[in-house]
């Protein structure tokens, strides 16, 4: 798929994914570039629910146990997903570093579309309850007409620094995040716990 077209309709194949997700799951993309986009949704999408769990106080600690750990492998995955996104990008887009340089990359921007997606379709959700308040009801449709513009604003701001980047104007660095806490060599509660053993 054309990497324009990708970019164009990004928030609605979020949103599509989004539902889907919630019936059922869906067959994953090939394209690379949208493989890696629909991955770093999904992880995202895990790491919503998960989150919801983990604010239970109603279940056992073993199952909150669960949902952290499932938290932090999502984590990871999303953040992998972000630098996969960053690499294809970067190796398909001529890019100068005589423009300024743009401290959020890509990938980042669509995480973060990712995100809103979410939330968009959650915010919705409390708009069509019918066991709340009219005043719940009204502030949830004024959160989601919120959400809707940031999400349109974000997403004109990765086209137009896709547009710079093809002028020159703009460059972006491929920046890794090196997540410590699933790494055993990394985490001192996890290599000190095998030192002790």
């Amino acid at each position: 798929m054309n990497l324009d077209r990708i970019l164009a309709d990004l928030p609605a194949m979020q949103d599509s994914w989004t539902e889907a997700w919630h019936i059922r799951e869906t067959r994953m993309q090939e394209d690379a570039l949208l493989s890696y986009i629909q991955r770093n949704h999904w992880h995202n999408f895990q790491l919503w629910h998960e989150e919801d769990v983990a604010r239970r106080e109603d279940l056992p600690p073993e199952r909150i146990r669960d949902a952290k750990r499932v938290i932090d492998r999502n984590n990871q995955l999303r953040n992998d997903a972000v630098e996969c996104i960053d690499e294809v990008l970067s190796a398909e887009l001529p890019m100068k570093t005589t423009g300024r340089r743009h401290s959020e990359t890509p990938g980042m921007m669509i995480d973060r579309l990712s995100i809103l997606s979410l939330k968009i379709y959650h915010m919705n959700e409390q708009t069509r309850r019918t066991d709340v308040s009219a005043t719940h009801v009204e502030t949830c449709a004024r959160r989601l007409s919120v959400l809707l513009e940031q999400r349109l604003d974000l997403h004109a701001s990765l086209l137009m620094l896709l547009a710079e980047i093809r002028n020159g104007q703009a460059w972006f660095k491929l920046y890794r995040q090196f997540k410590m806490y699933n790494d055993p060599a990394l985490n001192p509660q996890l290599y000190a716990k095998r030192s002790e053993a």
